[in-house]
């Protein structure tokens, strides 16, 4: 028998859910975690002449469909011609057609950054002079409708899942055996493959509505399920779904043929070998995040993306073993309790556990923030402060719970004791009772307290035939009632007594206190991962500022693309030569230039040089040949510009013996 949870800890647990769910609506969608550090034109910008393309360069490598760039005339039509190509690194270019008229064009992208986050947003620039537009830049993602908010839940949930699942499953081995065979503590572990599972195949189905165009109606589209299924998000979901049907097989054994072995040897090789499998399962479900997040780009992804597996692991080992600690104090039946050592298995567990989560957290905060100042001044820093405060508060709970638990196991041996000696007396009490209960049941008493109502005759002729009466089968269940009647009320009688403790009533309450504060910081944790980490959000403003700066005095900093069609009138004379110049300010500075056809094909041609001109100081041309490294791409180290201003840069192009022809243009280099 089973006590229910009394009214008091139901309520909290709803209060806390409550908190989690309100992290969640309250996160607005989810942050790009690929930034725009540049485009061509810029955003503003008025330019002379219809440009032949338009450029963004973004903070990191993203994937692009037919529509993820489109440039919007003043009437909202649109003017761009084919797909946008990658041009360079992280640059991407889409075609316009040709003698576009004067007037304010807006500029709509939509793409996937390499972790896997859609990223959206639009800028206008003006051919000729500003103009009125017709064309509305609000509300351009995807993901802050309800796709978004159900694609956020959904991670929430797969998250939670997990750690229920690997947490529970660990708890069991490591530290209680004997809670295989609990009913409460299967169905925590079930419930935990089971959310997993229905949150991976829901992510599936809302991944193409997600990063498209956020609409319910293209969430079963099967050709979108189909394009999912070619990124590495979708197969990372594939993966854990195939990983799942071998965690299914898991926990069959673990809560099947382990809790059946009765031999000790053998149930000790059975548990080293599930506890090799489980870990393998484990950590490839903790890898298909790690593979396809935060971890899988940017800087030192192959150190990143184990780390951020071990993190997975140790979060899951402490919560995931803190939810089925508090499933087994509140909900294991009498007859079979947590014991002491269980805890202070765990509690040892739980130690290792926030060391592991300690050594990577502090890396992977490095990694996403790069500086002190990316705590305050950035949203993923501020989140990430939130969480460590919320892990500081759960390990001084912890801590409250690991002295419970000291006092427990010193309790322990005298209750031991008192309550084998009442168990004892107990089943003599039960053994007298069942007797009586067999004479009631088979008749066998009298008025004279022999056991026999019936005179000296009937005995003897009954001797003499052998035929004893048998029992009426309503008193057999009547005394089969009694029994089990008299073995509930044991059995809740030992549950009060157990529960009467003041020790194990102390330890339950600081380790409710713990999952309740672990709901919140999961929810933390998940709004984090979709958060836009501190580094690429300083760096994005950094360029931003550089673009908007116009001072001949300061100039802009960061990298300089200048993309320039020419065409040098001969065959395949037609072309757009991009140059690329990081850090483009005083000193030395790296020059890429790269030239394609007007389909974004790369070719080679036979000559390429550049010159730099600053007009206004009479300095220049300074002209620079760069080296031939691939197929359409040259580059020159050690750049000279030697004064900050407005630099005209002409680009020669020479297609065959004959053919030749410059480009200019000009940009701010400071």
């Amino acid at each position: 028998m089973t006590q229910t949870i009394t009214p008091r800890v139901r309520t909290m647990v709803l209060l806390l859910l409550a908190a989690a769910c309100a992290l969640l609506a309250g996160a607005g969608p989810a942050s790009a975690h690929a930034a725009v550090t540049g485009s061509d034109p810029a955003q503003g910008a008025v330019v002379d002449k219809a440009p032949a393309r338009i450029s963004l360069t973004f903070s990191e490598q993203v994937a692009m469909s037919g529509d993820s760039l489109r440039v919007l005339d003043p009437e909202g039509k649109r003017v761009d011609a084919g797909e946008p190509s990658n041009v360079s690194g992280t640059t991407y270019a889409v075609r316009l057609h040709s003698g576009l008229p004067d007037g304010t064009y807006t500029v709509a992208y939509q793409v996937v950054s390499a972790d896997s986050h859609p990223v959206a947003g639009a800028y206008t620039f003006s051919i000729g002079a500003p103009s009125k537009t017709s064309v509305s830049v609000s509300g351009q993602s995807t993901d802050d409708g309800v796709i978004g908010w159900l694609y956020g839940f959904g991670r929430y949930v797969s998250y939670a899942g997990f750690i229920v699942m690997a947490g529970g499953a660990a708890f069991v081995l490591a530290c209680w055996p004997r809670g295989s065979g609990v009913r409460p503590v299967q169905r925590f572990v079930v419930s935990g493959w089971l959310a997993l599972t229905a949150a991976t195949l829901a992510l599936l189905l809302l991944r193409g509505s997600f990063t498209g165009s956020g609409k319910v109606a293209d969430v079963f589209d099967l050709s979108l399920l189909g394009q999912v299924l070619q990124t590495k998000t979708g197969a990372a979901l594939v993966s854990r779904l195939l990983l799942l049907a071998a965690a299914a097989l898991f926990i069959a054994v673990l809560f099947g043929a382990y809790d059946k072995r009765e031999d000790p040897q053998e149930k000790r090789d059975l548990t080293f070998g599930l506890a090799i499998g489980g870990v393998v399962v484990a950590a490839g479900l903790a890898a298909s995040w790690a593979m396809s997040e935060h971890a899988s780009v940017g800087l030192q992804a192959g150190i990143a993306m184990p780390v951020d597996v071990l993190h997975l692991l140790a979060v899951a080992a402490w919560l995931g073993g803190l939810g089925a600690l508090l499933v087994a104090l509140y909900r294991a039946p009498a007859d079979a309790p947590v014991d002491a050592s269980a805890v202070r298995r765990f509690s040892r567990v739980a130690f290792g556990s926030v060391l592991a989560l300690i050594a990577t957290g502090t890396y992977q905060s490095w990694r996403q923030l790069g500086s002190w100042s990316a705590f305050t001044d950035t949203r993923y820093g501020q989140l990430l402060l939130a969480k460590i405060a919320l892990v500081a508060v759960l390990v001084g709970v912890a801590w409250i719970s690991r002295r419970w638990t000291g006092r427990l196991a010193e309790t322990v041996p005298a209750s031991a004791e008192r309550e084998k000696a009442r168990v004892a007396a107990g089943a003599d009490a039960s053994l007298e009772a069942g007797a009586g209960a067999s004479r009631v049941a088979a008749g066998d008493t009298g008025p004279d307290g022999t056991g026999d109502d019936r005179t000296g005759t009937d005995t003897e002729a009954d001797a003499d035939t052998g035929d004893q009466p048998d029992p009426e089968p309503a008193d057999t269940e009547r005394a089969a009632q009694l029994a089990r009647q008299r073995a509930a009320r044991d059995a809740a009688r030992q549950k009060r007594l157990r529960d009467a403790d003041p020790n194990r009533f102390g330890l339950r309450r600081s380790v409710l206190a713990e999952a309740g504060i672990a709901v919140v910081l999961l929810a933390v944790t998940t709004v984090l991962t979709q958060t836009e980490p501190g580094r690429t959000e300083q760096e994005a403003k950094a360029a931003t500022s550089s673009s908007a700066s116009t001072s001949p005095d300061t100039g802009a900093s960061g990298a300089l693309t200048l993309n320039m069609p020419f065409d040098t009138g001969g065959k395949d004379g037609k072309g757009i030569v991009t140059v690329d110049l990081d850090p483009a300010r005083v000193g030395d500075n790296e020059m890429h230039v790269y030239v394609e056809r007007p389909d974004g094909r790369a070719f080679d041609i036979p000559e390429v040089k550049v010159d730099f001109t600053l007009e206004a100081k009479d300095i220049g041309p300074l002209p620079v040949v760069p080296d031939h490294l691939a197929t359409g791409h040259w580059s020159a180290d050690g750049v000279q510009i030697p004064m900050a201003g407005d630099w005209k840069v002409d680009v020669t192009v020479r297609t065959s013996d004959i053919d030749e022809v410059t480009v200019s243009k000009n940009a701010q280099i400071g």
